[in-house]
């Protein structure tokens, strides 16, 4: 049977009812129970005879500002100067305070906080979230295993025209004709491991691309930054079965070597330039072998397995599928993998290579245009710039549960920036009663959509 819309009247009602800030606390008290007593064990760098503001206070606030869509640390200092702010967020970590921290204060506590303080915070998540099986139903099975898929994939931050600091990477514009350099741009990049589960992407790990110093002959780039994010991974989650998906930059002898070692799996995105003698025996196998080919629908799909690379075995997969634009035109798609490919599992093999997408809308789209404005310099010291994007990374492990689990979404329909608004509402304006506080601690079963 048809589902009936909500009329005005009767949305209006059901949003009188609706608190957003207890809401988004139930959630997080349901996945995280242990969420500040994890903030409190976070070391503080800072000299404590003179701390007046203390670190948790500090980090939740800035967990806030992001879940609230503020973009500024003006901006947070303003929206959160009212009595119902400062008793929600003590009441959220069991305290005693008179004021929220001023945006120099939050500011100075960054750029002395060690990142790997905040990236131990993130692992504590992400590990609930699995021992919790929170996830379960979005791992994928090929060929009797099932894995997680992780996509890895780089994204541009913060562009300056002049040098920010000593670990800045830069790109020089020439003259053509005179090879004269014009202009120079300086920029900061990352690297991100996220984690795709249905249509939610979270962040699993994060490693910058930056020059040691300024004085390097050759920049740091995406792919050495990809070993020593591996290498975090597999020391942060070493039991995890994994499956990485990359686009064709990564279709490398030593990144296959990185993933033999760590026993992880593989899918990625494979062009002729890539590897081009493996390409071309791609080429000649699928013509000769035409029985390995599977079409359904307007989908043609081929693969070829046990193709030779140095010291090594891989296969490729192949799907030609028709443009969904007017102009009707076929688009193909190869993937390079570890998995063995057959007639049962190569669309499996293709959906799986094809989520990659995923990290570019529903990751990096979003964190930069919709919510959490991680391309805003919110300070231009470089750890505390680090820090910060940190902090917008674990808000958003906190808002897509809040967001894809919460009861008041499903019946109410927002946009992004609606959701956003409508917690900073409630956060800044509603006190949670002494009844909310109690219903905190109530069981709730919570199904992600």
């Amino acid at each position: 049977m048809k589902k009936e819309k909500m009329n005005r009247k009767a949305r209006r009602e059901k949003e009188k009812k609706v608190n957003y800030f207890f809401e988004f606390r139930r959630i997080i008290r349901h996945y995280f129970k242990d969420f500040t007593k994890e903030l409190r064990k976070l070391n503080d760098p800072r000299h404590q005879s003179y701390v007046k503001y203390p670190a948790p206070l500090i980090l939740l606030t800035m967990i806030m500002k992001q879940s609230t869509g503020l973009e500024s640390m003006r901006q947070t200092t303003e929206a959160f100067n009212t009595d119902e702010a400062i008793s929600n967020i003590g009441t959220f970590l069991d305290i005693d305070i008179d004021e929220i921290p001023h945006y120099d204060t939050i500011n100075n506590y960054l750029k002395k906080l060690p990142m790997e303080e905040l990236e131990r915070l993130r692992y504590y998540m992400i590990r609930e979230l699995i021992k919790k099986r929170s996830f379960d139903s979005y791992r994928f099975i090929i060929n009797g295993v099932y894995c997680w898929a992780i996509a890895v994939d780089g994204t541009g931050l913060h562009t300056f025209k002049e040098k920010h600091c000593e670990h800045c990477l830069k790109t020089e514009r020439k003259n053509k004709k005179t090879g004269e350099v014009e202009s120079v741009t300086y920029y900061h990049h990352v690297l991100e491991a996220k984690l795709i589960v249905g249509n939610m992407v979270v962040s699993l790990a994060s490693e910058y691309i930056e020059n040691e110093d300024e004085n390097v002959e050759k920049q740091d780039c995406e792919l050495k930054a990809f070993y020593r994010l591996a290498e975090k991974i597999k020391k942060a989650f070493p039991r995890l079965k994994i499956c990485l998906l990359a686009d064709s930059l990564y279709a490398a002898y030593p990144v296959f070597e990185v993933c033999r070692k760590n026993k992880w799996k593989h899918a990625f995105r494979f062009k002729n330039g890539s590897i081009p003698t493996v390409a071309r025996e791609y080429g000649e196998l699928k013509v000769l072998n035409p029985e390995d080919q599977l079409v359904k629908d307007k989908d043609q799909m081929r693969w070829v397995n046990g193709i030779n690379y140095r010291d090594m075995e891989i296969n490729l997969c192949e799907l030609v599928t028709e443009n969904e634009d007017e102009d009707k035109e076929t688009k193909t798609f190869v993937y390079l993998t570890n998995f063995e490919i057959t007639e049962k599992n190569i669309e499996r093999v293709i959906k799986v290579g094809r989520s990659r997408w995923k990290v570019e809308n529903e990751g990096f789209n979003r964190q930069k245009n919709h919510r959490l404005h991680i391309e805003h310099v919110n300070c231009y010291n470089y750890q505390a710039m680090k820090n910060h994007y940190l902090i917008a990374q674990i808000t958003e492990i906190i808002l897509v549960l809040f967001e894809n689990g919460s009861n008041c979404f499903k019946v109410l329909k927002k946009t992004i920036k609606q959701k956003s608004s409508d917690l900073l509402e409630a956060f800044r304006t509603k006190e949670l009663t002494a009844e909310d506080i109690a219903n905190l601690d109530v069981p709730i079963q919570v199904r992600l959509t």
